[in-house]
């Protein structure tokens, strides 16, 4: 299981520790990622996700699951999210015709 945002892409960055001695030593700063239930209103029903803390505020702050992923770019969505862009995507168009 790697260690990215399934919604917004942030992984893993690398950088120095420095002391007060200005010794620096090499370290992991790894993203808050939550498992977290979030719920589809057009496909009505439920996706098991694992984002990152500020993920799960943007998605709260654009009006849902279904908003975030309408604005989200492809490149930054793992393959689970961009499977579910296009079902969300399908529905909208079927619902509107």
């Amino acid at each position: 299981m790697s260690r990215r945002c399934e919604l917004t892409g942030k992984g893993v960055q690398t950088g120095n520790l420095v002391s007060h001695s200005n010794r620096k030593t090499r370290t992991r700063f790894l993203p808050n990622l939550v498992n977290v239930s979030l719920t589809s209103d057009i496909l009505a029903r439920t996706v098991r996700l694992r984002v990152s803390a500020a993920a799960l505020r943007s998605v709260e702050h654009r009006g849902g699951l279904d908003a975030f992923l309408a604005k989200a770019k492809e490149d930054e969505l793992s393959q689970n999210a961009r499977q579910l862009k296009r079902e969300i995507a399908k529905k909208q168009v079927a619902a509107s015709a």
